[in-house]
C-alpha cells in the first residue's frame, strides 16, 4: 500500500517520485515516509538511476505532516513519538547520504515538513508562482528536525525568522534567502525542468558522488581541516575513470 503513496517512474537516468496524496495536498504520513525510504534504496543501488527528481501530484508539492495522524500520536510515549519522528529524519539523512543528485521540483506550496522535504534535496528548483514556509509554530508545533537544515541553507537569523514566525515566502523571496536554487518561468515549466534535469543526469556519477560528499562533510570544520579533506576528494577524482576519459578527450581536440 506505501508504493500507492509514491509513484516512481525511471527515464534516461532520471528516477522521478511523485507524491501521491494530491487529495490531502500531497501530506506526509507513515506511509508515504516508508515509501521514499524504498525508493530511496532503490535509488542508491540502481546504477540507472543517476537523479533522484522528488515532486508533487496536484496543485501543490506537499503541506507538511498529515495533522490528523500526528493528532493520533499525541498520548503515544515520548520514545514512541521520537521514533516515529525519526522515521522522517531517514528520509532526510538518505537524501544527503545518496550519492547521486536529489531535486525537488516545487509547484503550489512547499509547506512545514513538505519544505523540509524541499529543503533536505540537493537542488530546489521552484515555479515562480511556488510558496515555501515553515507555519508549524501557528499550530503549537516545532519543526524540529528541519532546523538542522534550514540553519545550514539560510543562516541563523533568516532560520529564526522563518520558524519563528511562520510567514509564507514567495518563490523569488525563497531564492533571494538561500532556500530555493532557481525559480522557473511558469511558462514552458516542464520544458525548463526537463532540460535542467537531464544535463544534471549526464554529468560524472563519482564527480557528482564526491562533490556531494564533501559539500555535506564540510560543515563545521576548520579552514584547514576543510581545505585538507579538499585535497583528498581531489586526489580520489584525479584517479577515476571518469576523469581520466574526460581529460583525454579533452587533449585530442
Amino acid at each position: 500500500m506505501s508504493a500507492e503513496r509514491v509513484l516512481a517512474k525511471l527515464d534516461s537516468g532520471v528516477l522521478t517520485l511523485t507524491l501521491s496524496r494530491p487529495e490531502k495536498r500531497n501530506a506526509l504520513d507513515s506511509l508515504m515516509v516508508s515509501a521514499l525510504i524504498e525508493q530511496l534504496e532503490r535509488a542508491e543501488m540502481d546504477a540507472a538511476v543517476r537523479v533522484v527528481l522528488v515532486r508533487g501530484a496536484g496543485r501543490d508539492f506537499c503541506a507538511g505532516a498529515d495533522l490528523a495522524e500526528l493528532l493520533d500520536s499525541v498520548d503515544d510515549s515520548a520514545e514512541e513519538n521520537a521514533a516515529n519522528a525519526q522515521r522522517l529524519g531517514d528520509v532526510f539523512i538518505a537524501m544527503r547520504r545518496l550519492p547521486k543528485s536529489v531535486v525537488a521540483v516545487v509547484q503550489g506550496r512547499a509547506l512545514a515538513g513538505g519544505c523540509g522535504l524541499a529543503t533536505a534535496c540537493d537542488v530546489v528548483l521552484a515555479h515562480s508562482a511556488a510558496s515555501f514556509g515553515y507555519p508549524e509554530v501557528k499550530r503549537g508545533f516545532v519543526p524540529a528536525m528541519v532546523i538542522a537544515m534550514l540553519r545550514r541553507a539560510v543562516g541563523e537569523k533568516v532560520a529564526y525568522d522563518l520558524v519563528g514566525t511562520g510567514h509564507i515566502l514567495s518563490a523569488e523571496e525563497a531564492l533571494q534567502v538561500g532556500l530555493v536554487s532557481r525559480v522557473v518561468a511558469a511558462e514552458g515549466f516542464d520544458e525548463s525542468i526537463g532540460a535542467i534535469v537531464s544535463d544534471m543526469a549526464a554529468a560524472s556519477p563519482s564527480a557528482v558522488a564526491l562533490i556531494k560528499r564533501q559539500l555535506y562533510e564540510v560543515e563545521g570544520r576548520s579552514f584547514e581541516d576543510a581545505i585538507a579533506l579538499g585535497a583528498k576528494v581531489n586526489a580520489v577524482a584525479r584517479a577515476t575513470p571518469d576523469f581520466k576519459s574526460a581529460v583525454a578527450q579533452f587533449l585530442e581536440k
